[in-house]
């Protein structure tokens, strides 16, 4: 394509700007002998139009009924980061800016949970939010107090994660929300979005709760038979995250299989359930440019959800240092590592690789585990170097330590510890695990080297994709920024791709969004 000299663009950047007028179609032009780009509707009437594309504003994006029942401006989501990663005051900032986010309450005590939900609804005042509602098979009681807090803050969307199976809680809290409309259908107040990495977990979610769980629950006096009858008649989630290759808890499938077989599912199950029909399929889990979330949107995702580029922005609660590193990330220095919530069934998380040793820390705990059927039963030699090099402590302090922790936050955890050692030792292994997270949250100096960074390979993408920019310093990234500037690619690099798909030959620097100011 080449440029002329007129009021049409008349080189790849004057192109570039002609296309990233999102609000304004764009004819491609023939005038002259030459061709060139313009959104002037009177400049394209007096050449040949070879093309044209619509507007297509950040807005538009993605399917509508998303936007309307979060009540946000664009189909874009941060996902929860666990221990508070995705803190108050990056839910705050990206509701205010009119996205999705969901608080990272995975791990954090019911009592800062519930501190949290009630600054965050606070300070937004009815705006949209989101809490994560993290699956937790060897702590029940802390999903119970998750929805507990939820349901008294009146927080209106969970975002639940890591589940293999339907729970008590989860569909506790689904009821909750549910009432008849005068119409007599069923009227939705408390939103479930359900991240997913197989297809039969999506199902659950695109069918009601089960008969079980739900007689359950009326048997136990915290439902009633007429929220029961109405939890019978809808899916268990609104909208259904097809999760890929994210940072934490993940199975790394590829988005480009992934995403498809969601979608596939949620229409195979339509025949015989209409109302999961409704149930819009999202994307995450590599997102980090907007390529990658135009990508996203063109596979038919509902929406985008961004994990692990948000923590290294300035209101994740994440210690400098931790950002640092964050920003110096590539996209293959991640690393699965034994995951904390879920040790002894051998779950993995994917973890940052570069700066720290945690993986093969981890990994070390998780074999041993496997190997020796308690403390007690490791060599003295083997003791003495966890002792001496990784718990820095001996393992029976550990293990007060672990007594203390757990009577307060979930006794049942030390019922079968006291008679069965193998189960003590997984408390005492996970001790580490737990904490190591914490310690690259606080900056703790003296851990460098076990810090526990949840990371995906988008990371390194982003990294790529903002270096020689001002977001290149972790100290100007913002959320509301990133996701703007995302957003902004993704309508542009869709509008270049509906070009080239009509046959116009655009130069290489026009396929090509880079980070810039944005208008306000």
């Amino acid at each position: 394509m080449t440029a002329i000299r007129s009021p049409l663009a008349i080189d790849s950047a004057d192109i570039a700007e002609v296309l990233l007028d999102l609000h304004r179609p764009c004819w491609i032009v023939r005038s002259e002998g030459a061709v060139g780009a313009t959104s002037d509707p009177v400049l394209a009437a007096q050449g040949q139009v070879l093309a044209a594309v619509p507007p297509l504003p950040v807005e538009q994006l993605g399917d509508s009924a998303f936007r309307a029942a979060h009540g946000v401006r664009a189909a874009y989501a941060a996902g929860a980061m666990a221990n508070g990663i995705a803190s108050p005051a990056l839910v705050i900032a990206l509701s205010e800016a009119g996205y999705l986010a969901s608080y990272g309450a995975a791990g954090v005590t019911p009592a800062v949970v519930d501190a949290a939900l009630g600054e965050i609804s606070r300070r937004l005042a009815g705006k949209p939010f989101a809490c994560n509602l993290i699956h937790s098979p060897s702590e029940p009681a802390l999903e119970r107090a998750i929805v507990d807090a939820c349901l008294r803050h009146e927080v209106r969307c969970v975002e639940a994660s890591a589940f293999m199976d339907l729970t008590a809680e989860v569909v506790r809290y689904r009821a909750a929300g549910l009432a008849m409309d005068r119409n007599g259908g069923v009227e939705i107040r408390n939103r479930v979005i359900a991240k997913v990495s197989r297809t039969e977990v999506a199902e659950l979610f695109l069918r009601p709760a089960p008969a079980r769980l739900l007689n359950q629950l009326v048997a136990d006096g915290r439902l009633t038979a007429a929220q029961a009858e109405l939890t019978a008649r809808v899916p268990m989630a609104d909208d259904i995250t097809a999760e890929a290759d994210s940072g934490g808890h993940t199975d790394r499938r590829p988005l480009v299989v992934l995403l498809p077989e969601l979608l596939a599912t949620r229409d195979r199950i339509a025949r015989t359930v209409p109302a999961a029909a409704a149930v819009r399929v999202g994307a995450a889990g590599g997102i980090g440019t907007p390529d990658a979330a135009a990508g996203a949107f063109a596979m038919g995702a509902a929406y985008i959800v961004t994990g692990s580029i948000n923590q290294s922005a300035r209101e994740a609660a994440q210690c400098d240092a931790t950002k640092a590193l964050l920003a110096t990330a590539e996209f293959a220095d991640c690393v699965m590592a034994p995951s904390s919530d879920m040790f002894e069934m051998g779950v993995q998380v994917q973890v940052l690789r570069r700066g720290s040793m945690f993986a093969t820390r981890a990994q070390r705990l998780y074999e041993l585990y496997r190997a020796y059927d308690g403390i007690e039963a490791l060599p003295a030699e083997v003791r003495k170097d966890l002792e001496a090099k990784l718990f820095r402590r001996p393992l029976a302090t550990v293990w007060q330590d672990c007594v203390a922790f757990f009577t307060e936050r979930d006794p049942a955890q030390l019922v079968s510890a006291e008679h069965d050692p193998k189960a003590r030792m997984a408390l005492i292994f996970r001790w580490y695990l737990g904490l190591s997270s914490g310690w690259s949250i606080r900056g703790d100096a003296e851990r460098v080297a076990d810090y526990q960074i949840w990371c995906g390979p988008a990371m390194g993408a982003f990294n790529s994709w903002v270096a020689g920019s001002r977001l290149a310093a972790p100290g100007n990234r913002t959320v509301a920024e990133i996701a703007n500037q995302i957003m902004t690619g993704a309508a542009y690099l869709t509008r270049v791709a509906q070009l080239r798909s009509a046959g116009v030959r655009l130069p290489a620097a026009v396929g090509r969004y880079l980070p810039r100011p944005l208008a306000g």
